[in-house]
């Protein structure tokens, strides 16, 4: 088997999470986050529409992790986003880091807005 190092370009992958915190590039972060190529920062829940729409044209795709389990997104918050041209895809927490860390080592737009589980 052939291996090689794995290039995320400006993003930080997830490197793991737990309860009420997750490590990003290193760095642990408690609560929930916001992060991409563009910088990775605390994110205050679905409440905070504003740094997610601050992504149109930034990302194509943000995953939204909802904790432990899978929730629908808000329906206003969903269609805010669907609205500036966001794909929203929402799954739980370790599912969406995952499929950031896969997605962003592929240099694809994506953006991961998660809550912690």
């Amino acid at each position: 088997m052939r291996m090689s190092e794995i290039d995320f370009g400006a993003a930080r992958p997830v490197d793991g999470y737990g309860p009420g915190f997750f490590r990003i590039g290193g760095e642990v972060l408690e609560g929930a986050v916001l992060t991409g190529s563009f910088g990775t920062s605390s994110w205050g829940g679905y409440d905070d529409r504003a740094a997610l729409l601050a992504l149109a044209g930034q990302v194509d795709v943000i995953f939204v992790g909802t904790g432990a389990e899978v929730a629908h997104l808000p329906a206003a918050l969903r269609a805010a986003l669907e609205e500036a041209g966001l794909g929203v895809e929402t799954m739980n927490s370790p599912a969406a880091c995952r499929t950031y860390n896969v997605l962003v080592s592929e240099g694809r737009r994506v953006a991961l807005a998660a809550l912690p589980v």
